[in-house]
This record gives C-alpha cells, structure tokens and sequence, in this order.
C-alpha cells in the first residue's frame, strides 16, 4: 500500500539519495520536503532541496524552509563533510519554481488536516523541525503514521566518542520525539555504518545515462573523500560510501530489508562529553517502556538493488 510521506532534511549528499528513493518509489507518496539546517546553513539547505527536486522534474512537490537553529543550542553544519555548498561534487540545475513563502510547520499541518490518510514523516537531519510540530500542534499527532528517523548510535558516535551528528545537533528535538508517543523508528550509525555503496556501484550508476544518475555519480565521488575506516580495520580492509539518511526511507520502501528491535530510548540532553548521545537500553536493564524500533541490520543486496532502480527511474 503506498504511504503518502513528508521528507524533513537537510540536503547533503545522503539526503539527496533519501530523497530520490521518495520520489521514484512506487511505494510512497511524497507530499512534501521540508528542510532543516545541519550539513549547511538554512538557507543552502533549502535551496539544495529546490535544486533537487528540479533535477528530477518534480517541482510540483511543495518544499519550505524550517528552523534556522535548534531548540536551545547553537547551529553546528558539517561542511567538513559535504562542502560549501552542501552538494559540492555536481552542478544541479537552478529551481525554476518561485520558493513558498509558508514555514515548514505550517506545511506539515496543513498537509495532515487535509489528508485522509495518516501521514508519515522521514527525517534525516537534526529533529528541529519535527519537534516543533509535534509541540504546536498536538490535535494533528493521531494523524501521524510514524516517524523514521536517521539519527544516533547504540556504540559510538561520530561528531563526538558517543554522539551521532543529526542527534547532537539538536537533542532536546530528538528527545521530544522519542517521547511523544507516535511509532518511531530509528536508523543509528549502527546500521547506517553497513549501508554501503562501493566503487563498482557508482561505476555501475555512471553508465546509466540519465541526467539523476550522472549528478549522484559526481556526488558520490565526492562523497567518498570523506569515508573513514572503521577502528581497528584490518590491513587491505575497503571501506564503501556510508548511505546513512537512505536506510529511513529505504525502510518505509522495503520494511524487510532491516532487522529491527524494538527498545528503550533516550536522549542526553545534558552538556557533558556525552552530550547528544543516544542510549538504547539493548540489554533492557532498565525496564523502562520500549518506545523505539531501532535498526541493527540491513540486507546490503536489497538495499543496493533498490539504489539502482531508483537510478534507473529517471532515464
């Protein structure tokens, strides 16, 4: 049965196969993006999802700006990671629709008042704008399906030891989603860290020959600058490309393709070394309510197959 779904990102280089995933999905319904700062500034986010959606000649998909910063904390981008631009790597072509002037929020209700149907949300920045929603609008929360998140880590982190980016970001936005009641699930550096893409699979997407796959090409490329080896790698290991953002819209796509558990979660949203990290009570020592359906395990098989048909949706 397709899902009709909002994407809330932060375009960046993995948000940008998330989103193509959505539209080429027979799957899905996507209603909306929403974006968010995190991989860059707000306002290249947002113009990084118009560019987007031109690309794939689906400009008809309505997209706003959300917040410009998180809840309480001062913005941290990752430029280190996905470059000036947010997309460096490719040139994408210039939006030709005028930008809408409404707020994220604002789309999001008025997407779930009007809708029949439970809407589900697929965020793959920090949670800003999620929690927003969920705390201005509480009358709309039943119209909410799920939300498939990728954000956090059982094991370790990769902004700090223990923090995962998305979450550290923003984890007072984080915690209120976990705690609101709605079905969550999550896709931590767990099982975004096996979500690989290697050489010969960008090859293989270079001789597709449509205009989407050779921008990914060239994003990919760029992308892979910035792969690092797992600790403790044996000598010769390779490393792919970590597709994190992907695997929560891969899941709503192909449910099968993930093993989930479900477990308690929270966030700390204190502002020690272990600010923004995720605990996942993976033993249930606590004995806490499970409030989360946390990742741990992906068919790679599945998962690549899936990249490449959605490539080839736009020749």
């Amino acid at each position: 049965m397709t899902k009709k779904v909002i994407l809330d990102c932060d375009p960046g280089h993995d948000d940008a196969l998330a989103l193509l995933m959505a539209i080429a999905s027979d799957q899905i319904d996507l209603q909306a993006v929403t974006t968010s700062a995190g991989n860059q500034q707000p306002e290249k986010t947002f113009y990084n999802a118009r560019k987007l959606l031109s690309l794939a000649k689906t400009e008809f998909i309505p997209v706003a700006m959300g917040a410009r910063k998180p809840l309480l904390r001062d913005l941290i981008i990752a430029d280190d990671v996905h470059g000036k631009t947010g997309l460096d790597g490719a040139e994408l072509p210039e939006p030709t629709v005028s930008p809408l002037k409404t707020s994220a929020n604002d789309l999001m209700a008025k997407i779930l008042r009007e809708s029949n149907e439970k809407i589900t949300f697929v965020v793959t920045g920090p949670m800003t704008n999620m929690a927003i929603f969920l705390l201005s609008h509480p009358e709309l929360k039943n119209k909410i399906e799920a939300i498939s998140y990728m954000g956090g880590a059982c094991f370790g982190g990769n902004i700090t030891p223990q923090a995962e980016f998305n979450i550290y970001v923003d984890p007072e936005a984080a915690q209120i989603v976990v705690d609101s009641g709605v079905p969550v699930y999550m896709f931590g550096l767990d099982v975004t860290l096996k979500a690989q893409l290697f050489e010969k699979d960008i090859q293989r997407i270079s001789v597709i020959g449509n205009p989407v796959a050779d921008v990914m090409t060239g994003l990919l490329k760029f992308f892979n600058l910035t792969t690092t080896q797992p600790f403790m790698a044996s000598e010769g290991h390779v490393e792919g490309i970590h597709m994190h953002d992907p695997c929560a819209m891969a899941y709503i796509i192909d449910p099968s393709m993930f093993t989930m558990l479900k477990k308690h979660v929270e966030i700390d949203t204190s502002y020690s070394i272990s600010a923004g990290s995720t605990v996942v009570d993976y033993d249930e020592v606590l004995g806490k309510e499970k409030n989360v359906e946390v990742g741990f395990d992906i068919d790679l098989d599945k998962f690549n197959s899936l990249v490449m048909e959605t490539m080839k949706y736009f020749s």
